[in-house]
């Protein structure tokens, strides 16, 4: 060992300085062969699944090429570190051994970590090793393996470069790198190509030189620096025609003394185009847009939207918190957010909201939730359009048209609608009241029923009309419905269409046979002027029934064919429209009482009845209605449509208060029978009432001006004492809303004995 220890310096030394592998191994294999008395010497390395030979004749040595794969094979073998094996006759052959085959020597080449890394292949005439031989082949794998790892590293170092340079080429940003001295350091492929020069060619060159791309305004030798000091900066440069977001970083250079510079271009022309766009397009929108926090504050809203609210500008509405304000009733915010969370979207969601002034805003929207990754409302996005010039043009025609509905329900005159030709297509409720069949009126020609010598009059004031003349109080004989000729006065108006083109003619016919029954119709046109008076203030009290029959309607309207089961709607909507009728009776039998009608009624079916008239307002709003009837109830004596008035009116006050309460609505009707009385009880869980000891009270209501007149109850009260029953209420405990309880007594068996004899004769 002594006498190599010089060459293992040489050894180590050249594999320090050596920087191309195959020469090195070729070189150490020819060392390794001199040293250890060796006729043939070779490495083989491991790289994976692949195994390479270097030997001392060179990698492509023709002399053993046919003993290649059993020396690998061998190799690879090898458990130990030094094994010794016979050389094949054919190999010994080829290396012009004669006698004694030799000795294959095999040394484990091994890194630190013990990862075999290749192995030292020695061919020797002589068998055995000596223990100085031993360690000599020991010291060569050690310095073949410290080798082999250097190269491994050197060349991972290497590869690890360039490939740091192709990414950094890869990246289509602009990347330049600047030392203290403003001195480009490095640039990627995608700069030096927008410049028409190698990245090699901007080296050295002044940052200043690169003004003509973009600048900061900053006042520094770098047109990307503005702020030295920093590490990391971040903000816009610009040029004549591009826009660049700079993300500029310092960090240490080679040297203490020094720093690098790194910025990043990216070109967000294109981006800021697209926003610029957005914004003009989101500005430029009619209707409102926002973005708002589920908390309800804005995040951006457009133009629109900020006169909308009343503000002066955009600024002014994002700065403030104005969610509190925006809503005239709190629980209509939770009720909003209620529906979007269960739902995500609302589309035409009609909501009420406060301008800056005070002043309402009536809002037709469509809604959607942003949600995060946990499913939580992150944010708000919608359109918001002003309805309220419609909703006040909506809300003043509906009271036009239900006025004149009831001018034309209830007035003493008939009123009918011809045609140019004559023929009946519209006659309102007085004439059926007067005894007409419809089937005598529609279609058919008025002047059928006037007498015989009036008929040219008639002719002649319908085509004066015709003409676009009106013609007033014209005094005519027309056959009533009994068959008898009376006197009456007729009126004709033209009616025109959007051509100013008379189309139809409107007839108002007074009968004024009796001068006794004219002057009882003036005393009672003037009663009625008074109660017209008060009809826009009961308006509710009509609209009761007339909902019922536009929900009844609707149902059909929506079935594409009419069901067996539409005979019961039907007829249900007949009997509501009767009961619109009464209702406007009951007004006038405010200051005239009406007597009662005696008969026989089971409470139960008058109250289910009156439950199903509201059954669609309850099942779309999610009012929960809970019947508790005692079914042998005996019947009672009565009018069963005042009492369903009686029933419907507490219902509706009922939904009312629920609705107002903000939560799930809760009915509970219940029914008995106490001593000589049946009791029916409805309680609800809504607002509860304000002054129980007046709402039997005339003209006394608690809602809007324009809900309610406070004669609804008040004619309930006078109803069930009528019947000689009593009605109470008062609020629940806890503030859970208010019950109200009707008592009515029990038909007496003399009552019932009529009933029968009644029903027998039939």
């Amino acid at each position: 060992m002594p006498k190599h220890a010089e060459e293992l310096m040489e050894l180590a030394v050249e594999a320090a300085q050596s920087r191309h592998l195959p020469e090195f191994l070729e070189q150490f294999a020819r060392r390794a062969a001199r040293m250890l008395d060796a006729v043939w010497g070779g490495v083989a390395v491991y790289r994976g699944r692949e195994t390479e030979l270097y030997s001392m004749a060179g990698s492509s040595d023709p002399t053993f090429q046919g003993g290649t794969d059993w020396l690998i094979s061998r190799a690879l073998e090898c458990p130990n570190n030094v094994e010794s094996r016979a050389i094949p006759k054919e190999i010994a052959a080829a290396l012009q051994f004669s006698g004694d085959p030799g000795t294959a020597v095999f040394v484990r080449i091994a890194a630190s970590d013990n990862e075999r890394l290749g192995t030292l292949c020695l061919f020797r005439r002589r068998k055995s090793l000596s223990a100085d031989e031993k360690r000599l082949l020991h010291a060569l794998a050690s310095h073949a393996a410290l080798s082999l790892e250097n190269f491994r590293r050197f060349s991972q170092l290497e590869r690890s470069k360039r490939q740091w340079v192709e990414d950094i080429d890869a990246i289509s940003d602009y990347i330049v790198v600047h030392d203290r001295a403003w001195n480009i350091v490095r640039t990627n492929r995608s700069l030096a190509s927008h410049l028409g020069v190698p990245p090699v060619a901007l080296v050295g060159k002044a940052m200043s030189s690169l003004r003509q791309i973009a600048e900061t305004g900053s006042d520094l030798a770098c047109p990307f620096c503005q702020d030295t000091q920093r590490t990391r900066e971040e903000y816009v440069a610009a040029s004549a025609e591009r826009i660049f977001l700079v993300s500029t970083s310092r960090t240490p250079g080679i040297s203490d003394d020094d720093t690098r510079t790194i910025h990043v271009l990216k070109d967000i022309t294109d981006r800021r185009e697209a926003e610029r766009r957005y914004r003009e397009l989101f500005d430029s929108i009619q209707e409102g847009l926002f973005f708002a926090t589920p908390e309800g504050r804005f995040l951006d809203v457009n133009d629109a939207m900020v006169r909308m609210l009343g503000y002066g500008s955009r600024e002014e509405l994002l700065r403030a918190d104005v969610s509190p304000h925006l809503y005239p009733a709190p629980e209509a915010r939770e009720k909003f957010l209620r529906a979007l969370s269960e739902r995500g979207v609302l589309r035409n969601y009609e909501e009420t909201l406060r301008r800056k002034d005070g002043t309402l805003l009536h809002t037709l929207q469509n809604i959607t939730a942003v949600r995060d990754a946990r499913g939580h409302i992150a944010q708000v996005r919608g359109l918001m359009l002003d309805v309220t010039e419609q909703k006040t043009f909506q809300s003043q025609l509906q009271r036009e048209r239900d006025f004149n509905q009831k001018i034309l329900n209830t007035t003493q005159s008939m009123i009918l609608v011809l045609d140019t030709a004559g023929l009946i297509s519209y006659a309102n409720r007085r004439c059926y009241e007067a005894g007409y069949q419809e089937s005598e009126l529609i279609g058919h020609r008025l002047v059928d029923w006037v007498e015989g010598s009036h008929r040219e009059d008639f002719d002649a004031a319908l085509e004066t009309t015709a003409n676009g003349h009106q013609v007033e109080n014209l005094e005519l004989r027309v056959r009533r419905s009994d068959g008898s000729m009376g006197h009456f006065s007729i009126s004709l108006s033209p009616m025109r269409d959007e051509q100013n083109t008379v189309n139809s003619v409107v007839v108002v016919m007074t009968d004024i046979t009796d001068a006794a029954l004219l002057q009882a119709k003036l005393a009672h046109s003037e009663k009625m002027a008074t109660i017209g008076r008060l009809v826009s203030g009961v308006a509710h009290e009509v609209n009761n029934p007339l909902a019922a029959i536009l929900g009844f309607t609707d149902l059909l309207l929506e079935n594409p064919e009419v069901p067996g089961s539409a005979r019961e709607d039907l007829q249900i909507i007949l009997q509501e429209t009767q009961r619109t009728k009464d209702i406007v009776q009951d007004l006038l039998s405010f200051a005239r009482q009406r007597p009662v009608q005696r008969e026989l009624v089971r409470v139960n079916s008058v109250l289910r009845q009156t439950i199903k008239l509201r059954g669609y307002d309850f099942a779309s709003h999610g009012v929960e209605v809970v019947e508790e009837f005692e079914e042998t109830l005996a019947p009672a004596l009565g009018d069963s449509q005042q009492l369903q008035q009686v029933f419907l009116n507490i219902l509706n006050n009922a939904y009312d208060a629920v609705q107002e309460a903000g939560q799930r609505g809760k009915i509970k009707i219940q029914t008995r029978r106490n001593a000589e009385m049946i009791e029916v009880a409805i309680s609800d869980n809504g607002t509860g009432i304000a002054d129980p000891q007046r709402i039997f009270d005339p003209f006394y209501t608690t809602k809007q001006v324009g809900k309610g007149t406070g004669l609804g109850l008040s004619i309930c009260y006078g109803i069930v004492r009528a019947h000689g029953g009593e009605i109470q209420c008062w609020n629940n405990e806890a503030g859970a809303g208010s019950t109200f309880v009707v008592r009515i007594p029990v038909a007496t068996e003399s009552a019932l004995a009529v009933a029968a004899a009644k029903e027998a004769g039939r």
